[in-house]
């Protein structure tokens, strides 16, 4: 048998391995985007005067391979991540890029690496589309050069729980984005704001911080990996899209796919008090997480200035549950795939 790329599957670690092409294509003013092509993964080359360097323009998106059972290739909904990615690039003031160019650039490169698709329980090729200012100047103004570029990473679950319930901490100082700033799109200035808080969630043995409003520190945002969803009695309810969470696609695809199952589910502003209270009462039954890496993820315990708050006694629910078999099932070919969400790599 031949041997694995990466090795042993069970010992991947999320996003530390990497395949042996990416896809690169540049813009110039002018002159738009050109010289697209796959090439060996190796270093880029940038001007130490690179705009990306001083004024942080960057945005990304991530996205996933996967081998189904009868051994086809499948990505979920690519298309939502080309849009995404053209969403966050007129925010940040950066040219859009075709989507046919994006999505044929996948195919290709996911096609030329699929020996490196691992296909044992909870893995996936990891892709990452990223596009970079690289024109190097001094001066606050848009760029006019730019790197597309893509490459791939063989991973496990995101979370080394597994699908287990996993632990947060609830941030109530610091915050991560406001209304009418970039929180709502995917660029690297949003992720670095989390640091902070993230390191303290980790130092007091927490998986991920859950982020409340930044005007009033009172109502639910999204975890720094994640969009949230909790469900009161039988209804499932996630926080509105205000312009400071991130419109996620899994998000996008749990509220879909509760209207074709008939789950009653509401978007609305969530107050925190209104989670504990539910806490308290035992109407907030479960809460969980969406998001690329983590596809579902179970939240069984709450840490929230100083004390601890446990859902559903820290197990996983019935409604967690079945969105995430549901969502796995169409993402590896095993169900049937009603929406049209599923696109074959050949």
């Amino acid at each position: 048998m031949k041997p694995k790329p990466y090795g042993d599957p069970e010992k991947l670690v999320f996003g530390r391995t990497f395949t042996e092409h990416m896809y690169t294509i540049r813009y110039s003013e002018g002159k738009g985007w050109h010289d697209g092509k796959i090439e060996p993964y190796k270093p880029f080359v940038l001007d130490p005067a690179a705009c990306v360097l001083h004024y942080s323009q960057e945005i990304f998106e991530g996205l996933k391979a996967y081998k189904s059972t009868n051994d086809r290739i499948l990505l979920f909904r690519p298309e939502q991540n080309a849009r995404r990615l053209n969403r966050s690039a007129r925010k940040l003031c950066m040219p859009e890029l075709p989507e046919e160019i994006f999505l044929n650039a996948v195919k290709e490169l996911v096609l030329l690496d699929q020996d490196w698709i691992p296909d044992a329980p909870g893995t996936s090729l990891y892709i990452r589309p990223t596009m970079i200012a690289t024109e190097p100047f001094l001066g606050v103004s848009p760029a006019k050069e730019y790197l597309f570029y893509i490459i791939m990473s063989p991973v496990g679950p995101y979370f080394k729980s597994g699908f287990n319930p996993v632990s947060i901490y609830v941030e109530d100082e610091l915050v991560r984005a406001v209304v009418g700033g970039v929180g709502d799109v995917k660029t690297g200035g949003n992720y670095a704001a989390s640091l902070l808080a993230g390191v303290k969630a980790e130092e007091k043995g927490f998986y991920q911080v859950l982020w409340l409003d930044a005007k009033e520190h009172r109502y639910v945002e999204e975890v720094g990996a994640m969009n949230v969803f909790f469900v009161f009695g039988e209804k499932v309810v996630t926080p509105m899209l205000t312009g400071s969470i991130l419109p996620g696609i899994t998000r996008d695809s749990v509220i879909k796919l509760a209207q074709e199952l008939g789950i009653e589910l509401e978007e609305r502003r969530i107050s925190f008090d209104e989670v504990l209270e539910g806490i308290k009462t035992g109407e907030l039954t479960e809460m969980f997480g969406s998001g690329t890496a983590a596809v579902i993820s179970p939240v069984g315990h709450l840490y929230y200035k100083d004390k601890d708050y446990y859902i559903n006694n820290n197990k996983v629910g019935k409604l967690t549950k079945s969105f995430y078999d549901h969502l796995v099932d169409i993402q590896l070919g095993r169900a049937e795939d009603k929406l049209g969400w599923s696109v074959e790599v050949k």
